[in-house]
């Protein structure tokens, strides 16, 4: 069945879309509607494939977030191209590289290109929007389970990125898995916040669309009220977002004078939101589900999700494996190890890429046996919870102890007055390593009186034996294009 033909994610996507689904840009108010969406998909496949690409070809697609990057990146995979997804904010940075680094064959963009750079990268241009095509006229490419859906970067990737192989089966395997986890019925409609180059943001298109839900596209977080009041103008049953958008809800928007009596779940994936801001979340919207998950876009997106009937017992767990994956917890030879012991997590299952395009030495170090080889540290308890401890490298030494930068940070965001934080380790003379806390303040608190200010109660919150070298308040933390603590730039910093 798996190698059989008719496996087109693409293609089976647009035959569940229901009659009720939408695009919808919510700055414009501008909307794709029903059989609209799969016209507008055959119509971008017919337009690349005039231009002399084929199938497997490698196309660049500069993604905003927007329908109508929805509906290209639908529409090259419908013809059997391979989209290589770039965001619209940094492609002119590294797009010489990265064309040259998958050899492919043409770009497009929903925005004007500068002629220039266009040159400069010698590539083909294809600019702006299509014609309405029926489907019927147009047969999507035959894909089978394991052929190449399209190569996506790997999230907090600086200079050129990594790019992930997912196969066709690998989006149906995940696509399918996460609907079920979430409980997805046929009459979804999520706000999107993130671009499709991320692969958070595209699985929160894929399930809804294959749902036969809607879509609603939001590039304006910056904003975040409005964001807000997007989500309920076009009742909006599902908000995605990594920490960073929580926290600035929390802290940047009028959510706490808001009800939405449409929504249905929150989605957190892109990192751990600490336990507290979970139980704000909660406590703002308690008819509201609140999934936490986790994922790596080496497994197509969703690794684990934790049940909202869980969150309350198990508060700060990654949750469960999808229903369709595998997890163990393994040491540094790959034996695994009991209940409660931390090692690294290993995947397998469906979803699972294949590796890392180009780069088979990589790919043989990352993809072992069938497994995939996280790179981050965790341990599973008795019910088969997965408890994320930090990344491999995400580790200190003080004294010749070793200490989580992400048990550092939980304690950090529990102190009454910090909406925000990260740590990371610095040297020092006597300990050998020690912590650099950044602080982001909350907006309501001062630092309190001299003898009791905001760092002093971040070194209160710590145990005496975690040497801590300074506490840094700070408006805002760096961050990558996916809302990732970019840790590099504190280290620097620090």
């Amino acid at each position: 069945m798996h190698n059989s033909p008719d496996q087109n994610f693409a293609s089976r996507l647009l035959r569940r879309l229901g009659e009720n689904c939408s695009l919808i840009e919510a700055s414009s108010a501008q909307s794709v509607r029903g059989a609209e969406i799969a016209a507008y998909v055959a119509g971008f496949a017919a337009r690349f494939l005039s231009s002399g690409l084929r199938p497997g070809d490698r196309i660049l697609l500069s993604c905003g977030i927007t329908p109508a990057s929805a509906l290209a990146y639908l529409g090259a995979m419908y013809a059997g191209l391979v989209p290589v997804l770039l965001d619209e904010r940094t492609h002119t940075v590294s797009g010489d590289s990265v064309k040259e680094k998958v050899g492919a064959k043409a770009l497009w963009s929903s925005k004007p290109i500068r002629e220039n750079w266009a040159k400069q990268i010698n590539i083909p241009v294809l600019e702006g929007g299509c014609d309405q095509v029926d489907p019927s006229e147009l047969e999507p490419f035959s894909a089978t389970y394991a052929d190449l859906a399209l190569l996506m970067p790997t999230s907090g990737s600086t200079g050129i990125p990594r790019f992930v192989m997912i196969s066709h089966g690998n989006l149906i395997a995940n696509t399918e898995a996460i609907i079920r986890s979430q409980h997805l019925g046929t009459d979804e409609k999520a706000i999107l916040i993130m671009p499709l180059s991320y692969s958070f943001g595209a699985s929160v298109l894929h399930t809804h669309l294959y749902q036969g839900g809607s879509v609603v596209f939001d590039s304006r977080f910056m904003f975040p009220d409005k964001v807000l009041n997007a989500l309920n103008e076009y009742g909006c049953t599902t908000f995605a977002g990594v920490p960073t958008a929580y926290n600035i809800l929390l802290r940047r928007s009028n959510i706490r004078s808001m009800t939405f009596p449409k929504m249905r779940r929150f989605l957190q994936a892109g990192g751990a939101l600490q336990p507290e801001k979970v139980r704000e979340m909660r406590a703002l919207a308690p008819n509201t589900e609140f999934f936490v998950m986790y994922g790596q876009t080496e497994a197509t997106a969703r690794i684990s999700c934790l049940p909202p009937d869980s969150l309350a017992r198990k508060i700060g767990s990654a949750g469960l494996p999808l229903d369709n994956l595998q997890a163990r917890i393994v040491d540094a030879d790959g034996r695994d190890l009991p209940v409660g012991q931390i090692g690294e997590i290993i995947v397998s299952g469906p979803s699972i890429s294949s590796g890392y395009f180009e780069e088979p030495e990589a790919s043989k170090e990352k993809f072992a046996n069938g497994w995939l080889k996280t790179g981050d540290l965790g341990s599973l308890d008795e019910d088969g919870y997965l408890w994320i401890r930090g990344r491999s490298g995400d580790f200190i030494k003080i004294r010749g102890y070793r200490v989580g930068l992400a048990d550092v940070e939980t304690r950090v965001a529990a102190v009454s007055g910090v909406t925000d934080c990260a740590a990371v380790g610095v040297s020092h003379p006597e300990a050998g390593e020690a912590l650099a806390i950044f602080v982001v303040p909350d907006d309501t608190s001062a630092n309190g009186d001299p003898g009791d200010s905001l760092a002093d109660r971040v070194l209160q919150a710590l145990p005496v034996q975690w040497t801590c070298s300074r506490i840094k308040i700070v408006s805002e933390l760096p961050r990558t294009a996916s809302g990732k603590i970019a840790r590099s730039q504190l280290q620097t910093m620090a």
